[in-house]
């Protein structure tokens, strides 16, 4: 057991020591508040270090022991410098890993630049890697803790003129699964979190065509299931129970099950969804 731990609690998202990337908004910032209201301290890590510090700040009038540093996820160089620092910012060894960073990005194959695919691919899917690949040592030679990876229905929806989103959140199914399967065993638990609609700045600070942001704003108002304050509750509660797929809306697993079920039936209702709506 690793120094500053004098007993391991019971569950994981219990008195944490947590990492939480994407923390200055959204569904991160949620994890950060529900971390800290089960008795955990918090490192807040965003690209922007103002929003992570704002966020920070508030949890410390809480009572928290909250710090924020400015990190690109899709950095290999800042990922190395976070996990090195993360230990001592904290004051005790990380239990918990929350890789929640990401981006948008919407369009068309082949109208999508190559750069944008690059930059989606960076922060959603090397992101989680660059994450997983530091921290999950940490927590195995520990023997204890957990590992949040914010997926999306995307990982398994396959909605048209979102492949590049679509296929970093099925990377990140992967990669959680196949983490999952290694670190069996080793006290060590992992969650997929894989939401449909959350109102979040995910439109805003993405990058989409204007028909896509206006549907995807019109969504997060009007067709949003829960909120990112319930998402982080239930999928803290997730990982407490082991369990390894977090579906936290009905239309999500509804859409997971049909899936399984029939798939050239979905393959064709999403396509036919998608040409009724274009039309």
């Amino acid at each position: 057991m690793g120094a500053g731990m004098k007993k391991k609690p019971l569950h994981p998202s219990t008195q944490a020591a947590a990492v939480i990337t994407g923390a200055g908004s959204g569904i991160g910032r949620s994890f950060a508040y529900e971390v800290a209201r089960r008795g955990g301290s918090v490192l807040c890590v965003d690209i922007n270090e103002e929003r992570a510090e704002q966020v920070a700040i508030s949890l410390r009038a809480l009572g928290t022991h909250a710090v924020a540093l400015g990190c690109d996820v899709g950095d290999e160089k800042q990922m190395a410098y976070l996990a090195e620092n993360a230990e001592p910012l904290l004051g005790r060894p990380v239990t918990l890993v929350i890789n929640n960073a990401g981006v948008g990005l919407g369009g068309p194959i082949g109208e999508v630049s190559l750069e944008d695919w690059h930059w989606c691919m960076n922060v959603n899917l090397w992101g989680v890697i660059h994450g997983c690949h530091y921290f999950a040592p940490q927590l195995r030679d520990l023997g204890y803790g957990g590992i949040i990876n914010v997926a999306s229905a995307a990982a398994f929806g396959s909605a048209p003129e979102m492949a590049a989103y679509n296929v970093t959140k099925a990377g990140v199914l992967a990669l959680s699964e196949t983490l999952s399967s290694e670190l069996t065993g080793t006290g060590v638990k992992i969650t997929a979190l894989c939401p449909t609609v959350v109102p979040t700045n995910i439109v805003e600070n993405g990058r989409l065509p204007e028909r896509r942001r206006d549907f995807a704003r019109s969504a997060m108002t009007r067709y949003a299931l829960t909120n990112a304050d319930q998402v982080a509750r239930q999928t803290l509660s997730a990982l407490d129970r082991g369990e390894l797929y977090m579906l936290p809306q009905i239309d999500g697993r509804l859409a997971w099950r049909l899936k399984r079920l029939t798939p050239r039936l979905y393959a064709r209702a999403i396509g036919e969804a998608y040409r009724m709506l274009a039309d």
